[in-house]
Order: structure tokens, then C-alpha cells, then sequence
């Protein structure tokens, strides 16, 4: 009786090493994705913005872009009904996006 009751032990034991592991490694897994996505974006940092064999680039970055547009929408729905209760619907739509946008010029470091 003693021997089953120790091999229930270990069995639980093990299962909660086991889940410390996984706990572990669901945790480091946000650290190790911002430490490869610094790496990349070093990487890209570092390469000449005048290479044009290439065509590599710096890293976009939201902050360093300004912009001024202006935008129009319209649209125009005519419903038309007949004798028979049938419905006839015409949609036109138009939109248009006028403006300039820049992205500065970004020292890397």
C-alpha cells in the first residue's frame, strides 16, 4: 500500500515541474520576441539610407511623418418602386484624397 501511494507522488510531483517549465517559458516568450524585434530594428537602423542597389531603407516610424490632406466623399442613392412591389436601387459613390506627405530625414545613430 505504501508503494502506490509513492508512485502517486512522483507522478504529481513531475506534473508540477512540468507546469513550472511551461509557466517559464510562456513568460520569457514576450522578453524574447522585444529582444529579436531590437535586433531587427537595429539591424535596419544601421544600413545606409543612400543605398539605392538595394533599396534598403531606414525603418519606418509613424512619428517622423507629416502630413496634410484634405478628403471629399459623396454618394447618391435613387430607390425607384413599380406596380408589382419590385425595388430598383442605384448607388453611386465618389470619394477623392487631395495633400502632400513627407517623412523626415532621420540621423541613425
Amino acid at each position: 500500500m505504501f508503494r502506490l501511494t509513492r508512485k502517486a507522488q512522483t507522478t504529481a510531483e513531475y506534473a508540477i515541474v512540468i507546469g513550472l517549465v511551461i509557466a517559464a517559458v510562456l513568460a520569457m516568450q514576450v522578453y524574447v520576441k522585444r529582444g529579436l524585434q531590437g535586433r531587427v530594428k537595429d539591424a535596419v537602423d544601421h544600413t545606409d539610407p543612400s543605398d539605392t542597389i538595394t533599396g534598403v531603407t531606414g525603418q519606418y516610424e509613424p512619428y517622423y511623418t507629416q502630413s496634410t490632406m484634405n478628403s471629399n466623399q459623396g454618394a447618391v442613392d435613387t430607390e425607384t418602386t413599380t406596380d408589382g412591389g419590385a425595388v430598383g436601387r442605384v448607388s453611386n459613390a465618389d470619394a477623392s484624397r487631395t495633400g502632400t506627405q513627407q517623412v523626415t530625414d532621420v540621423v541613425n545613430e
